[in-house]
């Protein structure tokens, strides 16, 4: 449009200039103005015969609506000119094309005017803005000598109709007839806070944006019925300051962390996405399943211990080893603590531990994690039946105790509002039962076969087979070719295992443990079955030689368990900052 306006103006231009072959007079009632309907042009032409325009209306818009408009038709093919068309071939406007030319006309003026007195409407505010922003640097709010008590935002409901100064970051914001109403977020809570008067004049005010730092100060007050904010009140502000304030523009928070990002993008500003109300309270579950966890375990009289990361030896594999010199030594990030959990039960009793795991696994699914918060426990003189009765209640006490706590409850009942806590006992499946399940219900592999037993049971067959059963289930006995060296074998049925795999609906699989080996023998005949040195092990071995005891353990993935409480697709959306295949950062 803006090309059309330009050729109107070029064309007016010339007319008033005055072309002397072509045109007479001035622009008006005697201005002349071509038209060329198969090669005219309303974005190029001039209004003369040999730069014609398109069509009528522009013509009129050009030159006013009493201009002589000259037309120029495509002849017929074969047809004599007209009698009264000129050496170019135009001729008079018909009475019928110039009444349907006014009629545009008329709508291109008022079109015209409108968008002028919406520019100048536009500018005029723009204006009014600028002396606004202006005048606002003058408002200068004195700092009171009492800023009142200093409190986190939980303590508001305990805080009410008193003097308080709380600090923290805008989280939501939004003005209205003079008031400018803010979500304040401290980590603890969030706050609803209103500026008003001279607060809501300042310079800082006018220009407040999402994710700037704030002090205020002022008087919370519960709200009346019909109108709703956190914890059903709001502070309203008799002081503030702008601490530190957040860009706007391209740069402005909700453009970085905008839904409509790239997952790629999302994760480079990871350090800004958890500032959400879903990141975040994801990681306050998180944190509140691994304080239960610690209370659960407490309440059993198991002690927690912290074995190194960095090992010599391997537990479940030497293909998802992550490799590194260490003071010229061979040496690698742990992939479970198991083994130093085993060598504590003589000196500790029964123990556990919260630690990282790592596994150079370049698997992309999303229950995979190259570093994870792997929960492990190892407990001894005990049977396999006690063994899966102990993850029962972990499992299930930890669940009453996050669902008792009324803060951690609400943040499951906001991601996860169909969440119900598993019944107990859970579903026993033997794992060649499991193979049958699969093969009836017509689950193939990966590679699109049936199952077999021998088969490790892929991550896709086994979840489709726990979201069709739809509970919690122990899955047992696995054979000792797909499980690790020290699982001690079913009597009599040397080729299994006493193992047990938890799977939960959505995720799949949660726990893995197993009965550990009790004889040095055989876990000697283990590792030679394996092919792994014994020597470096020599402090593993020694737990059968000193003393052995029928014993087991397990390792829980946090995340994964944190993505079936909370109902999230992937496992990256319960940890921190997510490590995986190609990403380590930020």
């Amino acid at each position: 449009m803006s090309g059309v306006k330009d050729a109107l103006s070029q064309a007016a231009a010339a007319l008033y200039l005055g072309d002397k072959e072509q045109n007479t007079g001035s622009i008006g009632a005697l201005a002349r103005i071509h038209i060329d309907e198969t090669g005219g042009s309303d974005e190029t032409g001039t209004g003369s015969a040999d730069k014609p325009f398109l069509t009528a209306v522009t013509a009129l818009v050009s030159a006013g609506p009493t201009a002589q408009v000259l037309v120029r038709k495509a002849p017929a093919e074969g047809a004599a000119p007209a009698a009264d068309a000129d050496a170019a071939g135009y001729q008079p406007i018909s009475g019928a094309g110039l009444k349907r030319a006014k009629k545009g006309y008329e709508v291109a003026m008022k079109k015209q005017q409108k968008e002028a007195e919406k520019s100048k409407g536009e500018t005029s505010k723009a204006e009014d803005e600028s002396k606004r922003l202006e005048d606002s640097k003058l408002v200068v709010l004195s700092k009171p000598a009492d800023l009142g008590k200093r409190i986190k935002i939980r303590a508001g409901v305990q805080s009410r109709d008193q003097l308080v100064h709380i600090c923290g970051w805008v989280h939501r914001l939004r003005s209205q007839k003079g008031l400018i109403f803010l979500v304040l977020r401290d980590g603890t809570g969030y706050l609803q806070c209103v500026l008003s008067g001279e607060a809501a004049k300042t310079y800082d005010a006018l220009t407040l944006t999402l994710e700037s730092s704030v002090e205020v100060v002022g008087t919370i007050k519960a709200l009346p019925e019909g109108k709703s904010a956190p914890d059903n009140h709001e502070l309203a502000v008799s002081w503030w300051t702008c601490v530190g304030k957040a860009p706007g523009g391209d740069e402005a928070f909700s453009n970085r962390v905008a839904e409509t990002a790239e997952l790629s993008s999302l994760a480079d500003s990871r350090h800004l996405v958890i500032r959400g109300e879903t990141a975040s309270a994801v990681l306050k579950v998180r944190a509140a399943v691994l304080q239960g966890f610690r209370a659960e375990f407490e309440d059993q009289g198991i002690l927690e211990v912290t074995p190194p990361c960095m090992v010599q030896t391997q537990v479940e594999g030497g293909s998802t080893l992550f490799k590194f010199d260490y003071y010229g030594q061979e040496a690698f990030l742990t992939q479970s603590s198991q083994l130093y959990l085993e060598t504590c039960l003589p000196a500790l009793g029964d123990v556990f531990c919260v630690q990282e795991s790592f596994r150079a696994e370049k698997s992309h699914t999303r229950r995979h994690l190259s570093e994870y918060t792997h929960l492990e426990a190892e407990l001894g003189f005990l049977t396999f039946e006690d063994l899966l009765a102990h993850l029962e209640q972990l499992i299930c006490g930890t669940i009453d105790r996050v669902l008792a706590q009324p803060t951690s409850s609400s943040l499951i009942q906001q991601l996860n509002p169909d969440f119900k806590a598993p019944s107990r006992p859970f579903k026993r499946m033997d794992y060649k039962d499991a193979i049958a399940w699969l093969n009836e219900h017509d689950i193939k592999t990966d590679e699109g076969e049936d199952h077999k037993v021998g088969d490790d049971i892929a991550e896709a067959a086994e979840r489709k087979m726990t979201d069709a059963i739809g509970v919690p289930i122990f899955l047992t006995g696995f054979p000792r070719e797909i499980k690790a060296f020290y699982m001690k074998r079913i009597p009599g049925d040397e080729g299994f295992t006493e193992s047990v795999d938890v799977l939960m609906p959505g995720v799949g699989e949660i726990v893995g443990g197993s009965m550990r080996m009790s004889g040095s023998q055989e876990l000697l005949d283990a590792y030679k079955h394996e092919g792994i040195d014994a020597k470096p092990y020599h402090w593993y071995t020694d737990q059968r030689k000193y003393g052995t005891c029928e014993h087991g353990g397990y390792g829980l993935g946090v995340e994964r368990f944190l993505a079936w409480l909370t109902n999230r697709y992937t496992v990256r959306e319960a940890s921190l900052y997510p490590r995986y295949t190609g990403r380590c950062q930020p």
